[in-house]
């Protein structure tokens, strides 16, 4: 079985996840570029039982445009958020694709949030559903 291990920047918090994702996905929402300081965020999503957090951690949630609610999980010594659970998607939890740091991590299936992507990004790939 797959295990990767993902960590936030100081490597005080990481995120031992099991086997595959079931969704990788790049977000183009307001919320998310202000999460990561970049015009999208990719995440990847695995079932909670497959995904073990070790370190400390803060929490801190909000309510998206969607009307669920999101909360992250981030280190307090970095401020790196390491994963998220969102409402909309029960029994999954999110991690941060570049936590992994590896290059060769699956590319995202999903792009969404569409309408409020860069007119300069263009997410390609095999198979990219684009949804709003």
């Amino acid at each position: 079985m797959t295990e990767r291990v993902a960590a936030c920047r100081c490597g005080a918090l990481r995120a031992e996840c099991r086997g595959e994702p079931v969704r990788v996905s790049v977000c183009h929402c307001l919320a998310c570029q202000a999460r990561t300081g970049s015009a999208f965020a990719v995440q990847a999503r695995w079932p909670q039982d497959q995904v073990s957090l070790s370190g400390e951690f803060r929490e801190w949630s909000r309510t998206g445009d969607s009307g669920g609610r999101a909360t992250y999980r981030f280190c307090p010594a970095c401020g790196s958020t390491l994963a998220y659970v969102n409402e909309g998607m029960p029994g999954l939890i999110a991690i941060p694709v570049g936590a992994f740091a590896d290059p060769g991590f699956p590319p995202p299936r999903f792009s969404v949030w569409e309408t409020r992507k860069h007119p300069w990004v263009a997410v390609l790939g095999e198979a990219v559903e684009h949804l709003d």
